[in-house]
């Protein structure tokens, strides 16, 4: 496996960004703007993460995923670590990340990777998503957000 960056944003697969986010005006939204790792296992993309800039400190993890044949094979912890990676050499100071209170094993990744809870917005999924979400019979309600700081590495 490889990860490399993807330079032109029209070519990242949308169904496997939509694995992330069901909004594909959303992900539309923030493509062009970002910067897109993606991993490959003989020359297919088998995982995405984009990163957007927030400011000079911060960047946003806005998407990570990972093709469903290539799942739980630790593609999507090799992602954020070379996000992560990316962007300390970047001069950024933290990485945001967030998802659905119902993305448990999501939420198990992005800690055990180093990123903190720093806030929770309830009801963020209600309000901005026009059908229900449900993963893993939980509703998707609040949307929680997690930090990372370079400045708390050991």
């Amino acid at each position: 496996m490889q990860i490399e960056q993807l330079h032109d944003y029209r070519l990242a697969p949308m169904s496997l960004l939509l694995l992330a986010d069901p909004s594909e005006s959303t992900v539309a939204g923030y493509l062009a703007t970002s910067t897109l790792l993606v991993a490959k296992i003989e020359g297919e993309i088998a995982g995405i993460i984009v990163l957007k800039q927030l400011d000079a400190e911060m960047v946003e993890i806005m998407n990570l995923a990972v093709d469903e044949n290539y799942q739980r094979l630790g593609i999507g912890r090799k992602l954020i670590a070379a996000a992560l990676d990316h962007a300390k050499i970047a001069g950024i100071q933290s990485v945001k990340i967030a998802t659905g209170n119902s993305s448990i094993h999501q939420l198990k990744l992005y800690q055990s990777c180093g990123f903190i809870i720093d806030q929770v917005i309830e009801n963020y999924f209600i309000a901005h998503y026009p059908e229900l979400i449900f993963e893993d019979g939980i509703q998707c309600r609040d949307r929680v957000e997690l930090l990372y700081r370079f400045d708390s590495d050991l």
